[in-house]
């Protein structure tokens, strides 16, 4: 019998001339038996493999305080899940309190009942609600479970951090660049207004621009959190003739005149056609939906930092040596659709490091 192998699958021949029938075909059979053994033992030891894998990798919850579809989620989620999906299986539980605030409660109480079922080695919370309505209730130095936040525009001490179990990352729009950068595309912006949907991430960002105002390059003149569709309008209209920019925030949310909530891209296209002036922002996705200009935040930068942070103290660090951070970086946008529309002309020079995008339909 001879026995040789050609692109990795087994081919047994037998001298079939010179055995006996019965002996030959009983062979024959056991032959065939092997080959399948061989051919499939591969692919079920994968399949072990993965299923042990499975069992054996500790979990992970992440509690956002928005909706899935949600850009700014969609951001921090790529870099918690290439950081950690390797070695963790990650949950994620959305509180969608930007169009079901007064959900966000229950939807927390929702997430501590899966926080107590699966039993994870660390937790992610994303943006102030789900510190508020998640993290402080049920988590703060009330179990041993590291927790690291990211997305909170309010100072930590509100919070109680650091705590016990409680460190992160700190989200900072870079508004001064911002304004400083759409005054050099159009040198002739003196004042600044700005806006976002009323919720208590737009009011702690609120507070830090009534703080630091001053240091502007530009004269602030007033700062409107409009609820519903009718609100952004009025207050819109209120703002044009003293302000030559609006620093658009976050707008998501906005409930309309049928009672649904706007999406993004729907409220940011309402308040660029009633404003008709520069709007300017801190997220990529405000840009990508009709504002001229920012030097833009990521979610990318607090999700790895996040992720980067938990896996440390999942590793065993203690969390008073893991520090809360803020975001260092920022990337310049412009639209150059709404430039075109705007008729604005810029030195060559001001592309430089920039990113052009267009007004996505």
């Amino acid at each position: 019998m001879l026995i040789y192998k050609n692109e990795q699958v087994i081919y047994l021949s037998v001298a079939m001339e010179t055995l006996p029938f019965k002996k030959a075909l009983h062979m024959r059979t056991q032959c065939k038996f092997l080959i399948s053994l061989l051919l499939f033992l591969p692919l079920i030891t994968v399949g072990l493999s993965f299923a042990a894998d499975d069992e054996i990798r500790p979990e992970v919850l992440v509690v956002m305080s928005y909706h899935e579809s949600y850009p700014w989620c969609r951001e921090i989620k790529v870099e918690i899940d290439r950081i950690l999906s390797g070695s963790y299986q990650i949950h994620y539980f959305y509180l969608n309190t930007k169009n079901e605030y007064e959900q966000g409660e229950h939807k927390a109480r929702e997430a501590f009942d899966l926080f107590q079922q699966i039993k994870p080695a660390g937790v992610i919370a994303v943006d102030d609600n789900a510190q508020s309505m998640f993290v402080v209730p049920y988590l703060k130095d009330k179990v041993k479970t590291p927790v690291m936040f990211c997305g909170v525009n309010d100072i930590p001490e509100k919070y109680g951090y650091p705590a016990t179990n409680v460190s992160g990352i700190l989200e900072r729009s870079h508004i001064a660049e911002t304004i400083a950068y759409a005054q050099q595309l159009v040198p002739t912006l003196k004042t600044v207004c700005f806006m976002g949907k009323n919720s208590p991430s737009i009011w702690a960002i609120r507070e830090i621009v009534l703080a630091e105002h001053d240091n502007y390059s530009a004269e602030f003149i007033d700062f409107k959190m409009p609820i519903t569709k009718g609100d952004v309008l009025s207050m819109v209209e209120e703002l044009k003739p003293s302000c030559d920019m609006l620093f658009m925030e976050t707008m998501g949310g906005i409930i309309d005149s049928d009672g649904r909530p706007m999406g993004e891209r729907e409220a940011t296209s309402l308040v660029a056609a009633t404003f008709a002036k520069p709007l300017i922002g801190s997220n990529l996705y405000s840009i990508r939906h009709g504002a001229l200009c920012a030097v833009v935040k990521t979610g990318q930068e607090q999700g790895v930092t996040a992720a980067r942070m938990l896996l440390r103290a999942m590793q065993g660090t203690p969390l008073d040596q893991i520090p809360i951070e803020v975001n260092k970086y920022g990337k310049r946008y412009i639209n150059v659709t709404v430039m075109k529309r705007m008729g604005i002309k810029i030195k060559p020079i001001l592309l430089q490091g920039a990113e052009l995008i267009r007004t996505e339909d």
